[in-house]
């Protein structure tokens, strides 16, 4: 399976400037490419292919000498990038593909890194064609041996390196089946089938003023000004501090639950249908329950443990005698008038999503 390890990187003055200039290359080729696109399509009725476009990008480069600069794999992936827009957009995963400007191109690929023996040749370091060894804060231990790809993206005012690792799934060693049902929520972040209470972060609205206060700064600066790039930075600086903070906690959080337990069961819920409630929408992004559960499911993967998504119907309007109790969001206490059951809503949601997921194994 793949797994994704993310590092700070810490490149000199002159290795910044080489970076910009690459993601300014790797966006002028992702917008051309789109273009051409476009054009074939209007003129013969006609898409582009990846391998047609592939094979334009060679006259493209001596037609622009300064693509001399970037490496011919890192050309190659911002086509690809545009073939997976188009590709997203067909299968209505997405919408059309758009151009990007210089806010909306933050990274650039160098697909096949495993291809380059020298990349992770020195410690704390890692080299990148065109631009050379660059450091690297690497925090966690990788096998270098593992690394098929490596993303660069610039982000918040710094540059990290996400490398993408193929590991091998771990063997779960324990006789152990213990199971765990986990209810997503507002009140609380979670709440377990074992009546664990994880308290909802809330990052995004404790920094909530002091963004709003960055944010009137910037809509004040004169575009294209030194002083509003420098507002933005700050407002970016603010954003991916949140994310990371809020990445920091899911990531701890879902390892605790997956070494914790052998079977958890999960709610399959659509996040894209539920953020249409817009008064629920910030505080469900904030809460980040689509990513927590792609955490807890890629790491049961990883250590060799089962994770099971149940059909969420009902979950919430039904008693663990099988009862229908019909509850809005505002009951936050379960009473069951069949069986007189009073219990925290949530955590019989928990309860029943480990019972439903039991029974689907059982099948």
């Amino acid at each position: 399976m793949q797994i994704v390890y993310r590092f700070e990187m810490r490149p000199t003055k002159e290795q910044q400037k080489k970076m910009f200039h690459t993601l300014k290359l790797c966006r002028k080729l992702y917008n051309w490419s789109l273009s051409e696109r476009q054009r074939v399509y209007k003129e013969t009725g006609q898409g582009l292919t990846y391998n047609k476009q592939q094979n334009m990008l060679p006259g493209y480069t001596k037609e622009h000498l300064e693509y001399k600069q970037v490496h011919s794999q890192v050309m190659q992936d911002t086509l690809r990038r545009v073939d997976f827009a188009y590709q997203r957009f067909f299968a209505k995963e997405a919408g059309y593909p758009r151009f990007k400007n210089r806010d909306h191109y933050t990274s650039f690929t160098y697909p096949q890194v495993d291809a380059v023996k020298k990349t992770f040749s020195k410690p704390g370091k890692i080299y990148l064609s065109k631009i050379g060894f660059v450091k690297m804060t690497t925090h966690r231990e990788f096998d270098a041996s593992q690394i098929s790809r490596v993303n660069i993206k610039y982000h918040g005012g710094k540059w990290y390196a996400n490398l993408t690792a193929e590991v091998e799934v771990l063997e779960n060693l324990t006789d152990s089946t213990k199971s765990i049902g986990i209810d997503v929520g507002l009140e609380h972040f979670a709440v377990l089938s074992d009546s664990t209470e994880i308290e909802t972060p809330k990052y995004y609205r404790k920094s909530e003023r002091k963004l709003a206060k960055q944010q009137r700064r910037l809509s004040r600066k004169k575009k294209g000004s030194n002083n509003r790039g420098k507002a933005k930075t700050k407002v970016a600086k603010l954003h991916a501090k949140i994310t990371n903070q809020r990445k920091d906690f899911l990531h701890k959080t879902s390892l605790d639950v997956v070494q914790s337990h052998d079977i958890v069961f999960m709610e399959d819920l659509k996040i894209k249908n539920m953020v249409k409630n817009h008064y629920l929408a910030k505080s469900i992004h904030d809460a980040s329950w689509g990513t927590f559960r792609n955490f807890v499911e890629y790491k049961c993967h990883r250590y060799g443990k089962i994770f099971l998504p149940v059909p969420p119907h009902g979950t919430s309007q039904t008693c663990l005698c099988g009862a229908n109790v019909p509850k809005d969001l505002s009951v936050r206490v379960h009473r069951c008038p069949a069986c007189g059951m009073v219990m925290p809503r949530d955590l019989v949601s928990a309860i029943l999503i480990e019972r439903r997921g039991l029974e689907m194994l059982a099948a």
